[in-house]
């Protein structure tokens, strides 16, 4: 992958979580939405591989528990449906 590819998935990453965070904290979206969850996963994920490029552990190793506890969410609100 390129070095603008890295960045242009760590600037995905920024703005999805923001988002995300933006929908849920003026209640658009539910914290049990899919979107909500899938935003928080794939945002964390972009970040994740951004940071680990760079060798920036600790956002590296925040974000990548960040997506794997959206991943557990996802799977858990996909049993419910």
């Amino acid at each position: 992958m390129t070095r603008s590819g890295i960045g242009i998935m760590g600037w995905y990453g920024v703005v999805a979580t923001i988002v995300a965070y933006l929908l849920v904290s003026f209640l658009v979206l539910p914290p049990t939405s899919i979107i909500y969850q899938l935003l928080n996963f794939t945002g964390a994920l972009g970040v994740t591989i951004e940071t680990f490029y760079k060798k920036d552990y600790q956002p590296f190793w925040l974000n990548l528990i960040w997506a794997v506890i959206a991943l557990a969410a996802i799977i858990n609100l996909l049993r419910v449906f």
